[in-house]
């Protein structure tokens, strides 16, 4: 599939998987780097010119940020890969009612979310960790960026649909210019006019709408076999079904890692402060870098997945699993290796707080510890969605939050204090790791695509 001209997605069933995944792979991967260097650019300049309390005030947001892309996970996630099978059936039409309720659905409720949160906005990031210290910070920042909700929602999902529809170069590009535009008006706002915190947000929100922008632009463009016009924006019940249905295991994921990041957050309060809590902000954007990586692997896998998947080649879809799961343990052997042993010249990027830097070298060399297979966990549950078996998606991303994680958070800082919370997300990730490997391997052993299907139906 070629970046101009009138396009079809063939290729995916056809090119060699090594060059097919790299071709997807590699912009997808730096899309995703260039989405977490808005967290770490936003969290470096306020650390450095704002100061810790600031730091912390933003990792309290961190929940109510990971709920608002929980339900832009389900409809980015679910729509795309729908969309890929629809494209590998060679169902264009469907293919393109399935866009316009990507865009539809993504616009109804960015707004509903961005109206509730509002409206109980104190209350929210009180229960999320939020101090009488922290609060104003952690308000100031999500009051900004909760107005540029569907804007949000509409970034995410549409840079998903781009990269299936087979401009993953453009998707790449759209990220690229929103992370510029960030830092550029980071260091206008914040640096410069010294807005502080709020500074950062506006950073953020226009950033996003541009590259929105952009990315519409793009998928309007009448040369693509598929692309936005009038009359495919109806909501479809049967669309909105399966949409939704495969998007329930990225939305349980993030839900999860909502009430995750409370315990944490919680959990660091109570024994460590707010400064505790400022130091999970900072490792948590370091060690957050590395798994949008093996993300970004994961997106580039997702439409060459779904779309053997859906034509049947199902040898195809094996080998792309095997690759990208190689890829992904290179990249978390790497990051094991820096924060490991270098995590001091990455903590020093986002504070010259003694305190918080000790807290955060501490709490980074625990949680890395199992991180070179954690690579390997990421690909099996995405792979499962690739194909549209949600459920075993979803007890991949529930057992280890839900069984493994929450229990662990409510239990181990009781005895251990601050070593506890981080030991409890290292403990949590082996055993999840260890549970991927049992599945894929029970999927392969029973027969594995012979008794899958391939035929969802609209």
């Amino acid at each position: 599939m070629n970046e101009s001209g009138k396009r079809s997605p063939k290729e995916l069933g056809t090119e060699k998987i090594g060059k097919l995944l790299m071709r997807y792979a590699i912009p997808a991967v730096i899309s995703m780097l260039a989405a977490s260097a808005y967290n770490i650019v936003d969290r470096s300049f306020l650390g450095q010119v704002v100061g810790p309390l600031a730091l912390a005030g933003l990792a309290v947001t961190f929940p109510i940020m990971n709920l608002s892309a929980a339900f832009g996970a389900m409809i980015g996630a679910g729509g795309s890969t729908l969309l890929s099978i629809k494209l590998g059936q060679r169902d264009y039409g469907t293919a393109e009612r399935v866009m316009g309720n990507i865009v539809s659905l993504n616009v109804v409720v960015g707004f509903v979310f961005a109206v509730v949160a509002l409206i109980f906005i104190d209350e929210i990031l009180y229960f999320f960790g939020a101090s009488e210290a922290t609060l104003p910070y952690a308000k100031t920042y999500m009051v900004i960026i909760i107005y540029g909700n569907i804007i949000t929602h509409l970034t995410h999902g549409l840079a998903n649909v781009l990269r299936v529809v087979g401009h993953p170069n453009k998707a790449m590009i759209s990220v690229l210019f929103g992370v510029f535009i960030n830092l550029l008006f980071d260091y206008i706002f914040v640096y410069i006019c010294r807005w502080g915190i709020a500074g950062a947000a506006y950073a953020t929100l226009l950033s996003q709408t541009l590259g929105t922008i952009y990315l519409i632009w793009c998928l309007c463009n009448k040369n693509d076999r598929i692309h936005l016009h009038r009359g495919i924006y109806a909501l479809k019940q049967r669309i909105v079904k399966n949409i939704l249905a495969i998007g329930i295991s990225p939305f349980c994921i993030q839900v999860c890692a909502c009430l995750v990041v409370v315990l944490i957050n919680r959990g660091l309060k109570e024994h460590g402060g707010d400064m505790a809590i400022g130091a999970y902000g900072i490792v948590n954007s370091i060690t957050f870098m590395f798994i949008m990586i093996v993300m970004g692997i994961t997106q580039g896998m997702q439409p060459i997945a779904g779309y053997n998947y859906g034509a049947q080649h199902f040898d195809r879809v094996t080998e792309v699993l095997k690759k990208a799961s190689i890829y992904a343990t290179i990249v978390m052997t790497f990051s094991f290796i820096l924060c490991e042993f270098f995590p001091h010249l990455c903590v020093l990027i986002f504070t010259q707080d003694t305190e918080t830097q000790q807290l955060a070298i501490e709490g980074m060399k625990i949680i890395v510890l199992v991180s070179p297979l954690v690579g390997f966990q990421i690909v099996v549950g995405n792979f499962f969605q690739s194909i549209g078996m949600a459920k075993k998606s979803i007890f991949l991303s529930m057992s280890r939050q839900m069984l493994f994680l929450i229990p662990l958070l409510l239990i181990l800082p009781h005895y251990f204090g601050t070593m506890g919370v981080w030991a409890s997300i290292t403990i949590s990730d082996g055993i999840s790791i260890i549970v991927a490997a049992v599945m894929l391997w029970m999927f392969y052993h029973r027969g594995a695509f012979k008794a899958a299907r391939n035929d969802i139906e609209i």
